[in-house]
């Protein structure tokens, strides 16, 4: 079976939280790359940018549905997630807009498990780290789909 480990990206480009969006979305676009990891000063993962996230800004202004009952107005979204909705929409820096604390696999992971997180889940970029945590690769969709050429060629 194969594994993570053997079709992994370890020539990773990722970002810091204080890159500006400006020039994340650039390189993601330049590379071609749905996501990237960002990580912190000392290298380690603190979340992932996908193009999801950068077309979130092209969003509107999300005003929360609200009803009432006995003359009280009840919110239907949270105060929490309007926040970080309107963050995200204004984001000028990578730490605002990223999805923090990212799903992540271990290079030992078989690929069926990712396969079926992907689809279950819809992520298209993983981060891939070792039983300490650090960063030592990426996998996406892509990945994947070339092992599919490579089992009917043989």
């Amino acid at each position: 079976m194969i594994k993570v480990k053997d079709i992994m990206t370890t020539d990773l480009v990722s970002f810091s939280p204080d890159d500006e969006i400006a020039r994340a979305t650039k390189i993601l676009l330049e590379k071609r790359f749905n996501g990237a990891p960002v990580v912190d000063s000392e290298g380690k993962l603190v979340g992932i940018l996908c193009q999801s996230d950068l077309i979130a800004q092209q969003k509107n202004f999300p005003i929360p549905t609200i009803f009432t009952i006995f003359d009280g107005f009840i919110p239907l979204t949270s105060v929490k997630h309007l926040e970080k909705e309107v963050e995200k929409i204004s984001a000028a820096l990578v730490s605002q807009a990223m999805t923090p604390d990212p799903v992540t696999v271990k290079p030992d992971t078989e690929i069926d498990k990712v396969a079926k997180l992907m689809v279950d889940k819809n992520f298209h970029t993983l981060p891939v780290v070792d039983d300490n945590g650090n960063l030592i690769g990426i996998i996406g969709k892509h990945d994947v789909l070339k092992t599919l050429i490579k089992d009917t060629t043989q």
